[in-house]
C-alpha cells in the first residue's frame, strides 16, 4: 500500500441532473486529499467517474508539480480503445505512468484491476449510487475489507450500503 497514493471507483454513468453536483464533490475530494498529502492519483480509466476524476487530477497537476496521475489499466487493447477518443488519449498523455496489468483480455481482467488499485492506495473516493452489484459495489467492498479510508459521493440511496469504517465519510 501506498501512503499518499489515493484511487476512484465509480459508475460508469452518472444521471446527468447528478452530474454537476458528482463533479463538485469529487473536486472537493480530491482537493481534501491533497491537503492531506496525498500526491499519486491512480484511476482504472473507465467512462464516467474514472475519467471525470482523471481530468479533476490533472487540471489540479497544472498548477501543483507534485501531483501524479496514473492509470491502471486492465488489458493491452483497452489503451486502444481510449485512444479513439482525442480527450482521453489527452489524459493518458497526462499520466505520470500507465500500468498495463494484462496483456489480452479475460474474464476478470476489470476485478483485477479494481484489487491492484485498492492494494496501492490508502485512500478510495466512490462515486456510487446504491446499487449492491457491480464493479463499483465489488470494490466498495474489498476497499472495506481492506480496512481502506472510504470517502463515498452518494448519487443515489446508499441505504443499502454496509456500515465503512470509520474513517468513511459520506458527501
Amino acid at each position: 500500500m501506498t501512503e499518499r497514493t489515493c484511487c476512484v471507483t465509480g459508475h460508469r454513468e452518472i444521471p446527468a441532473d447528478k452530474w454537476e453536483e458528482t463533479r463538485r464533490a469529487l473536486a472537493l475530494e480530491i482537493d481534501r486529499a491533497i491537503e492531506d498529502g496525498y500526491v499519486c492519483f491512480l484511476s482504472g480509466f473507465a467512462e464516467g467517474a474514472d475519467m471525470l476524476f482523471a481530468s479533476l487530477v490533472l487540471e489540479r497537476a497544472k498548477t501543483n508539480p507534485e501531483i501524479r496521475l496514473e492509470a491502471a489499466i486492465p488489458f493491452r487493447g483497452r489503451i486502444q480503445t481510449l485512444q479513439r477518443k482525442p480527450e482521453t488519449t489527452d489524459l493518458l498523455n497526462g499520466c505520470a505512468e500507465v500500468h498495463v496489468l494484462s496483456e489480452r483480455y479475460s474474464p476478470g481482467v476489470y476485478s483485477h484491476r479494481n484489487r491492484f488499485m485498492i492494494g496501492r492506495s490508502r485512500r478510495v473516493l466512490a462515486v456510487y449510487d446504491g446499487r449492491q452489484t457491480g464493479g463499483t459495489f465489488s470494490t466498495i467492498q474489498t476497499a472495506l475489507k481492506s480496512g481502506r479510508e472510504l470517502r463515498i459521493i452518494a448519487t443515489g440511496d446508499l441505504e443499502a450500503l454496509p456500515q465503512p469504517s470509520p474513517s468513511a465519510r459520506r458527501n
